[in-house]
This record gives structure tokens, C-alpha cells and sequence, in this order.
């Protein structure tokens, strides 16, 4: 099932760094845009029509527009390239705001820690933070002022005063003691939210986990996940309507189904964006997606039908 779209002009474009620039995007019929929460993400369909997810870094409670940044990967396939060639006027299309982190209701602090481009995500988290008057801070982590976006935007926004932290040229080995500063005034009711490279993340869990625990360390993914070590065994998938599907190693669920034209959303088809997620009823998935929780892997109820396979002879499934 193709995603929803919805046609987009670029109202605005501004280059945060040399290689990062932020697009704001309005509806071409004038309408407002489905109500979102903060931490959303956003498929973008660009000129060369490639579909990539990029996090939703404007305030949530503006419905007029979507505000999104886009990092120049050199090594990409062409969608943050194409995203930079765009003008004032330009259109696009976009899919349903959708959310894999959100904020914690009950939290008593919430902790965003942000390491380059991963300040998309958490900024509109702090919007929404300060708006409830909450009690959090951002401390966002990049290599100089020169390669860090929404520099000016964050110390200028009065709502942020003494909560946005900005740390430039933190050496990765001092990373840890940084972080260690961080944790005492944490409590075992406290959330955290990370969005950064891979190796960034895992030092903020390490520093983190100890005493928020493991579940409430919030992690967002930008990139698919490295191939895993576990076997391509086949196995059978059987829908709660009663079909059943052999799936080979070497092809996902999702395509299989397809193949059969059995209709899922779907997205990325990497694992990233959860537009796949289906319910599991019965068997145990093996979970090689980044899109779902700690807590929802180990539920064992839901799965990324794109890249997860089964460590049972069977799943029965449900598709959303």
C-alpha cells in the first residue's frame, strides 16, 4: 500500500551549515497538516522521487507547516542531494506525520541529548516540553558552531533560556565524563531521549540506563541497521485471516506478501520508518529492524515485516 500523500510547496529554505539546510513546507491547497506529536518524523518524497523519513523539528502545535532539516550525506543514495537542490516554490510531496518517539507522560525530567543532525527530532520535543512547562534540558553535542544547526535559533528562544545547553568540540573520549555529569540529576522516574551516529547513542544508554533504566532511554534511528548474524533460515507466515506463505531466506515478509498481492504500508523498506509494523499472534520474531522499542521487541507482539524474520518455524501475524 503506497503511502497518502500530500502535495507540499518549499515556503522556505535557509542553510543552517554548509552542509545542513532546514525546509519549511506548506500545503498547496492551504489547509493545515494533520495534527502531530512531538518527535514525529515525515515521508518526503523528493524530486527524484526517491521516499526518505526526516524528523519534524517545528513547533507541533504549528499545523500551517512542516519544518524539516536535511543533512548532504556524500555516500547517500540521492535523496539528501536532491533535497538540496530545491528552491522557494518548488514541490513535493510528504506523507502522514507519524511517530516511533514520543514524549513520556508521567516523566518527573526529561533528558534530550543530541549529537549533530540528530537535533531534529528533539527540538521539536522541546518546543513541546517548554510549552507544557515541563521540566527538561537539551544539550546538544556537535563537533563546531560552524557544523551545528539552529545555533542562533536555540539561544534565541526565550522559552529555551537556561535549558538549552549547546557543547562544541567534545573529544570523544571525554564523551563519557560529559555524559557522567549529566546523570545526578536524574531519577529513576526521568526519561530520556537520544538521537545522534550510532556510537553517540550507545554512550548516552551506558550513562543513562543505570539509572532510568533501559526502557526509559529513548533512542531515534537515522540509518538502517548493519546486516545481523543470525541465519536466513526459511519459515511460514500465516495471516489471522488464514493464509499461509512460505518465506525463502534471502526475502523478506513483506515482499513475499506483496508477490502475492496481499496490500501493507510500507515506507523505507529498511527497518527505519515502522510504516510495516504488523501485529504478531503467535511465534517469536527476530527482530532486525530499528524502528520499535526495547520494551516492544521484547513484548514480542509487533514486528517490521521489511527486514525481521522468525526464530520459530511459524508466525501468525496481523496486518495493521
Amino acid at each position: 500500500m503506497a503511502m497518502h500523500r500530500i502535495p507540499v510547496r518549499v515556503a522556505d529554505v535557509v542553510d543552517e551549515t554548509a552542509d545542513i539546510r532546514s525546509l519549511r513546507l506548506t500545503r498547496t491547497d492551504g489547509a493545515e497538516f494533520p495534527a502531530y506529536e512531538a518527535g514525529a518524523h515525515v515521508d518526503v518524497v523528493g524530486p527524484t522521487g526517491l521516499t526518505r523519513q526526516y524528523s519534524l523539528c517545528g513547533r507541533p502545535s504549528d499545523r500551517s507547516s512542516l519544518h524539516i532539516a536535511v543533512k548532504r550525506e556524500p555516500d547517500s543514495r540521492g535523496g539528501s542531494q536532491a533535497l538540496h537542490t530545491v528552491s522557494v516554490g518548488d514541490s513535493l510531496e510528504v506523507g502522514q506525520p507519524r511517530n516511533l518517539l514520543t514524549l513520556a507522560p508521567d516523566a518527573d525530567r526529561h533528558l534530550l541529548v543530541a549529537g549533530g543532525i540528530g537535533v531534529t527530532p528533539l527540538l521539536g520535543m522541546a518546543y513541546e516540553l517548554a510549552a507544557r512547562g515541563a521540566e527538561f534540558e537539551l544539550h546538544y553535542f556537535a563537533r563546531s558552531r560552524e557544523e551545528a544547526a539552529f545555533v542562533d535559533h536555540l539561544e534565541s528562544v526565550t522559552e529555551f533560556r537556561g535549558r538549552v545547553h549547546l557543547r562544541f568540540g567534545t573529544p570523544r573520549d571525554k564523551f563519557p565524563a560529559v555524559l557522567a555529569d549529566l546523570v545526578p540529576e536524574l531519577t529513576p522516574g526521568s526519561h530520556v531521549y537520544t538521537c545522534g551516529p550510532e556510537g553517540f547513542m550507545t554512550e548516552v544508554v551506558t550513562a543513562c540506563a543505570p539509572v532510568v533504566g533501559e526502557q526509559r532511554v529513548h533512542i531515534e534511528h537515522f540509518v538502517a541497521a548493519a546486516d545481523e548474524a543470525g541465519e536466513d533460515d526459511a519459515f511460514t507466515v500465516e495471516l489471522d485471516t488464514g493464509e499461509t506463505f512460505e518465506i525463502p531466506a534471502g526475502q523478506s515478509i513483506l515482499s513475499v506478501l506483496g508477490e502475492n498481492g496481499i496490500e501493507v504500508f510500507k515506507s523505507c523498506e529498511e527497518g527505519i520508518c515502522g510504516s510495516c509494523v504488523s501485529g504478531v499472534l503467535a511465534g517469536t520474531p527476530d527482530h532486525r529492524d530499528r524502528c520499535l522499542s526495547a520494551a516492544d521487541r521484547s513484548a514480542g507482539d509487533q514486528m517490521a515485516l521489511c527486514v525481521s524474520r522468525a526464530l520459530t518455524d511459524k508466525l501468525v501475524i496481523e496486518l495493521y
